[in-house]
C-alpha cells in the first residue's frame, strides 16, 4: 500500500520539489490557493482534515528576509508559528494522527553570522524574528508530537540550490548572466548549502526514525566556487573582483543610504564569513547522502 502524504507549502520553491520528486508519497496539498486539495490560510483558520495520511511535511513558511516594519516583523509568527499550531489543531480533530511529522525548519534558529561545523547540540540564539519564528515552530511541533507518540522530524537546511531559487541565489545569477556580479574579497567564504533533490530523498527516511538534522551538501563551497561554476553555466566570463577596502567603503555609503543600498556593513561581513553546518548525524543515523552542489547545481538558461 502506498504512503499517504500531507503537504503544506506545494507551491513554494522546496513544496514544488517535493511533491513532483517525492514519488515514494501519494501526496495531498493543503494551502492557500485553490490548486490545493484542501484550501485554507494557515496563519489565519484551522483546517478541515477529513483523510487519514501517514506523514504530514510541513513546509510552508515565510521565506528569510530583513523585515521593514512592525506588521512584516509580525507576520513570521502569524505564518510560521500560527500556521503550525493551526495545522496541528487540524490533525487533532481529524479520523486519527498520522504515524510522523516533518517540519521544514532552518539552520537560521542557531542564530549565527559565522562559524564552521555547527552541529545540532549548538544552543538556539537566533534573535532576529524569522530565526525566533522558526524555534518557536519547532518546539511546538516537537510537544505536539511528544504528547500524541507521533514520529517528530525537524530537518534544518541551509541555503536551498535548485532550479529558478528565490532570494539572494537568484539574485546571484541574475547578476551574473547580466555582468554585474562581483565576488567580495576573493570570494572565499564558505557556506552550507543543498541541493533541493536531496531534501526530497532524505523524506521517505527519516520518517520511520525521526530526530533533528541538519542538512548539506557536505562540501561547503566558497562564492567564487558557485559564481564560476554558474558564470560557466551560462557561458558568461569569470566574475570580478572587488577588495574588501573598496567593499568596506560601499557598506559604509549603505549604512547611512539605508534598506535601498545592495549591501551595508552588517551584509559584508557575512558575506566574507564562513558558515558551515555539521551534518554528520543525518549521514551516520539515516545513512543518507548527497551530490555536491557544484556537480548538481542545473541553471534554467
Amino acid at each position: 500500500m502506498k504512503i499517504r502524504g500531507l503537504l503544506t507549502g506545494a507551491s513554494g520553491f522546496l513544496g514544488k520539489a517535493i511533491f513532483k520528486g517525492c514519488s515514494e508519497i501519494e501526496i495531498k496539498t493543503l494551502g492557500r490557493n485553490d490548486i490545493n486539495d484542501i484550501i485554507v490560510d494557515l496563519s489565519l483558520n484551522i483546517p478541515k482534515i477529513e483523510e487519514t495520511f501517514d506523514v504530514v511535511i510541513h513546509a510552508a513558511g515565510k521565506a528569510h528576509l530583513v523585515p521593514k516594519s512592525i506588521e512584516e516583523k509580525q507576520a513570521f509568527f502569524d505564518v510560521n508559528v500560527n500556521g503550525t499550531k493551526n495545522l496541528l489543531f487540524g490533525l487533532n480533530a481529524a479520523k486519527s494522527l498520522p504515524k510522523s511529522f516533518i517540519y521544514i525548519s532552518s539552520v537560521s534558529v542557531y542564530g549565527r553570522d559565522s562559524g564552521t561545523g555547527i552541529a545540532e547540540n549548538t544552543p538556539l540564539n537566533a534573535s532576529d524574528p524569522y530565526g525566533c519564528s522558526k524555534i518557536e515552530a519547532e518546539k511546538i511541533v516537537k510537544d505536539w508530537c511528544d504528547k500524541n507518540s507521533v514520529i517528530c522530524c525537524i530537518l534544518r537546511l541551509p541555503l536551498l540550490i535548485g532550479i529558478n531559487p528565490p532570494g539572494n541565489l537568484g539574485a546571484m545569477i541574475r547578476g551574473i548572466k547580466k555582468g554585474y556580479y562581483f565576488n567580495i574579497a576573493g570570494g572565499n567564504a564558505r557556506k552550507s548549502m543543498i541541493l533541493t533533490e536531496d531534501v526530497v530523498k532524505i523524506i521517505p527516511i527519516v520518517m520511520d526514525i525521526g530526530g533533528t538534522y541538519n542538512l548539506t551538501d557536505g562540501y561547503h563551497p566558497t562564492f567564487a566556487e558557485l559564481a564560476l561554476n554558474i558564470s560557466a553555466q551560462c557561458s558568461k566570463r569569470r566574475p570580478l573582483n572587488i577588495s574588501y577596502f573598496f567593499a568596506g567603503l560601499i557598506g559604509k555609503m549603505g549604512d547611512i543610504l539605508g534598506d535601498k543600498f545592495p549591501i551595508n556593513t552588517v551584509k559584508l561581513k557575512k558575506i566574507t564569513s564562513d558558515l558551515t553546518f555539521d551534518d554528520t548525524k543525518a549521514r551516520t543515523t539515516l545513512k543518507w547522502d548527497t551530490t555536491p552542489v557544484l556537480k548538481g547545481i542545473k541553471i534554467k538558461q
